[in-house]
């Protein structure tokens, strides 16, 4: 479930992308509070006929 944007608190942080909310703690691009920190997104795959056949391919696993 996505957060509501206007009440997770990082509307501060310059470094984000404050139209793409993201609960993806695990990574890389993830502000650590609700949004990604990417310069850009893909999501796919083109043959996707609902939401839930997408998926952010910009994903990268965060290094612990």
């Amino acid at each position: 479930m996505m957060k509501d944007n206007k009440s997770c608190g990082c509307y501060g942080n310059k470094n984000v992308n404050k139209g793409i909310s993201c609960d993806v703690n695990n990574c890389y691009y993830h502000d650590g509070e609700c949004y990604c920190t990417a310069e850009r997104i893909t999501v796919g795959p083109s043959n996707a006929a609902t939401s839930a056949d997408t998926l952010c391919a910009t994903f990268k696993q965060k290094e612990e």
